[in-house]
């Protein structure tokens, strides 16, 4: 086997494959994205496939300082001849944006700009219903932000949101956003202080909004089924039945990976345990006509 493939493997799902190549510099990454490209080429020309270089992608995490960002060869493809492949700036995965330090910075601002954009547009669409006088109320207005605007900004905070984090310019974007959005709901003037708009429109600031969305992501993981499938990473007092991932559960780490390793995964796993409470989906005192407002419904 090639030395400079070894580290190589390919996910793919129906129609779309992803290529990840890991070693100590990015010209090695490169060649091996090279050569393992061209493996896989032949194997699907074999089939009758042919792979299309401006339909591909190439994205390289770098955590040194360096700003080179160096272009990958794939060599000749049909249709699209040998043309060097650039990479991205920036690249979008399952509704995610990935940045070259894994800062989510730019996730960030594109979910809190989309989402606040998008909002306003749609008050500017209500108000065209009604006149001047008869515009949305500020207690509308903060239905309209709690159930359109905070899902889309905090869709993935799991991926940058833990103890161990640094997130201060992902916290400053958002907090920006929702300073907007608090001026919006309560009409008050621009050089209001943040704190007391976010008070007066009965908004949490949005370092204690992660906070609580955290500690629910701790009790999704303690009503977790013995068999599903997240199980299968965490450590042996909250695996389950299911057995563990043979390479990327907690159990396989050594003491020194998991001190040094952090994440939201590591910290769920953690504070599960110190969860007091038994925690059961299907409990006999939660179906209805138990609770007490389903027997004295009219008192």
């Amino acid at each position: 086997m090639d030395p400079l493939t070894r580290g190589c493997f390919l996910l793919s799902y129906v129609n779309d494959g992803t290529l990840v190549v890991q070693s100590k510099s990015l010209f090695d990454n490169c060649e091996a994205l090279k050569r393992a490209y061209g493996v896989i080429f032949e194997l699907f020309k074999k089939f009758g496939l042919a792979l299309e270089h401006d339909k591909s992608e190439v994205f390289h995490f770098d955590r040194s300082h360096s700003k080179d960002n160096p272009p990958v060869d794939l060599g000749y493809a049909p249709y699209t001849r040998a043309t060097p492949l650039k990479p991205k700036l920036y690249w979008r995965y399952l509704g995610f944006y990935f940045d070259r330090k894994l800062t989510f910075t730019e996730h960030v601002r594109y979910y809190s700009t989309k989402a606040l954009s998008t909002a306003l547009s749609t008050v500017k669409v209500m108000k065209m219903l009604g006149s001047s006088t008869q515009g949305l109320r500020p207690v509308q207005k903060r239905v309209l932000y709690c159930a359109c605007v905070l899902p889309i900004v905090t869709y993935g905070f799991h991926l940058w949101y833990f103890a161990a984090a640094r997130c201060k310019g992902a916290l400053h974007h958002l907090s920006t956003m929702q300073r907007s959005a608090a001026l919006w709901i309560t009409g008050a003037f621009r050089t209001s202080p943040t704190g007391g708009v976010e008070a007066l429109a009965g908004l949490p600031p949005i370092n204690l909004l992660l906070r609580r969305l955290s500690e629910q992501a701790d009790y999704w993981f303690a009503t977790l089924t013995p068999t599903h499938p997240v199980r299968a990473f965490l450590s042996r007092f909250n695996c389950g039945t299911i057995a563990p991932h043979p390479s990327l559960s907690i159990q396989t780490m050594s003491e020194p990976e998991i001190f040094r390793t952090s994440g939201t995964l590591f910290e769920s796993d953690t504070n599960v345990l110190a969860l007091t409470e038994t925690l059961l989906m299907m409990n006999p005192l939660s179906r209805p006509g138990v609770r007490l407002m389903d027997r004295f419904a009219d008192q």
